[in-house]
């Protein structure tokens, strides 16, 4: 027969260890009301979705109806990850609290800063110094990138212009 001490033992032994971040996972309290959050997003990105086709179908007109058809059966998914992206898009500027600028003021203030600070070679020299000016660096590649891209696109090509 087995002493108590020794299988407690036993067991503490094989149990795996947990390192002090880690900790158990519960069963959420809340998983009725995300599980109804998520069905009623669902629903309303479907709703969403209906009246968007319906609008692009009454603006577009005929060539509406023709790139429905060309979707076929990808219609019904495609229009439901827009809606997603959409209703996500909306979160994102809500809890960011995006706003676009509501005076002019406010554009020429924000370029002339930018202008003032390209042009003063004061601002250069702090960012050199800071260690800066890999972000900054790291900025203008991305820049270029998109630029780029956006040229490939536009030309539908990667390399020179379709003449024929």
């Amino acid at each position: 027969m087995r002493s108590a001490v020794s299988t407690s033992t036993f067991r503490q032994a094989v149990r795996p260890r947990r390192l002090p971040t880690q900790c158990s996972r519960f069963a959420s309290s809340n998983a009725e009301t995300a599980q109804k959050k998520t069905q009623d997003a669902f629903g309303s990105a479907q709703k969403t979705a209906e009246k968007l086709w319906e609008s692009s179908k009454k603006f577009l007109g005929p060539l509406g109806e023709r790139a429905g058809s060309m979707l076929g059966s990808y219609r019904q998914p495609v229009m439901y990850n827009l809606s997603v992206a959409r209703e996500l898009l909306k979160q994102v500027y809500v809890a960011e609290r995006l706003q676009p600028p509501t005076d002019l003021a406010v554009v020429r203030s924000a370029y002339s800063t930018l202008w003032s600070r390209a042009s003063s070679q004061a601002y250069w020299r702090g960012i050199l110094s800071s260690g800066e000016w890999a972000k900054v660096a790291i900025y203008a590649v991305e820049a270029y990138g998109i630029f780029k891209i956006g040229e490939i696109v536009g030309r539908r090509s990667v390399v020179g212009y379709n003449l024929h």
